[in-house]
């Protein structure tokens, strides 16, 4: 498959402070590609720098096969961005917002405004195109700042942890808006975000930290090496659970009445569960997560693991 964004040795320092250091990594055409790290690990610092906002120190990038330096216009017409925080004006309408950025295009009105309805079709947003931007819900100023960055048919969009902050039902209908873009349109989506279960419908995930890579893989390879399954027992009798867990030496926490005991993998619950049938009121097998393994790579986040 085609890579649509290729990054090598990628350097950029605010003075004696070295926010990213000599990162490589690379993007394939219409994938859903997750960009992930704790808080100053160099996340922004790097989109900012393949989305021509910042200039680098040191390395190469390519974008849609144009090097950056190069002819950054050009890359700029083929990328769109969805800032985290809302960049539309909240006293005019989302026609008129989208239309005045639009208006940087070049493009004739004509043209502007059929892809003004396309962007507005498209997020699902025609009904309110009317209304100011600054009475929408949250959602819908979500789709609004979606169609806004589809005004130049861009090849890539940067979505910067584009549901936080929305409740889950808001943020299903954003993510099914941004997988319609990428199914139908071939879009490739460059995505940061703080919820692990959004990073898990990713094709792949390349996690950041402390300017370097940390990890990179498939969600599915991620989670098989950084994350373990987990069982969770509630014994009819506790003290005789917690005796058989402690004379086969397995590691196990109590948390609310809960036995949760680690496993290297799923079938590794069957022993245990044969060896106990009699003292089951009720089990739940868990598998590994990805915020599992993001706090494993990261060890960002002081938690238990249960």
């Amino acid at each position: 498959m085609e890579n649509i964004i290729e990054v090598k040795e990628l350097y950029k320092a605010y003075g004696s402070i070295k926010a990213i250091k000599g990162i490589s990594f690379y993007v394939e055409k219409g994938t859903l590609f997750a960009f992930l790290g704790p808080n100053g690990a160099g996340k922004s610092t790097t989109i900012n720098i393949l989305a021509t906002l910042l200039e680098k120190d040191k390395g190469e990038v390519t974008i849609n096969g144009i090097l950056l330096g190069k002819n950054d216009n050009e890359i700029r017409k083929s990328i769109g961005i969805v800032f985290q925080d809302g960049v539309l004006d909240p006293l005019l309408s989302v026609w008129e917002n989208i239309e005045t950025r639009g208006s940087f295009y070049g493009l004739s009105r004509d043209e502007l405004h059929t892809r003004i309805e396309t962007a507005l079709k498209v997020t699902g947003i025609k009904d309110i195109a009317k209304r100011r931007y600054g009475s929408l819900s949250g959602g819908q100023k979500r789709r609004a700042d979606i169609a806004r960055a589809l005004i130049n048919r861009p090849k890539i969009l940067f979505l910067d942890e584009p549901t936080t902050g929305l409740d889950p039902q808001t943020r299903k209908s954003v993510w099914d808006t941004i997988k319609t873009l990428q199914e139908t349109e071939n879009m490739t989506v460059f995505l940061t975000t703080h919820y692990m279960e959004e990073a898990d419908k990713a094709d792949y995930v390349v996690i950041i930290d402390e300017g370097m890579i940390a990890a990179k893989g498939t969600p599915t390879e991620l989670k098989n090496v950084y994350s373990k399954d987990s069982l969770r027992i509630k014994p009819k009798d506790k003290a005789k659970l917690g005796s058989y867990l402690n004379e086969s030496d397995i590691e196990y926490k109590i948390k609310n009445d809960l036995y949760i005991i680690r496993l290297e993998n799923t079938l590794a619950s069957i022993p245990i569960l044969e060896n106990t049938k009699d003292n089951l009121e009720s089990i739940q097998v868990f598998n590994g997560s990805m915020d599992d393994a993001f706090i494993e790579i990261t060890g960002k986040e002081i938690r238990e693991w249960f």
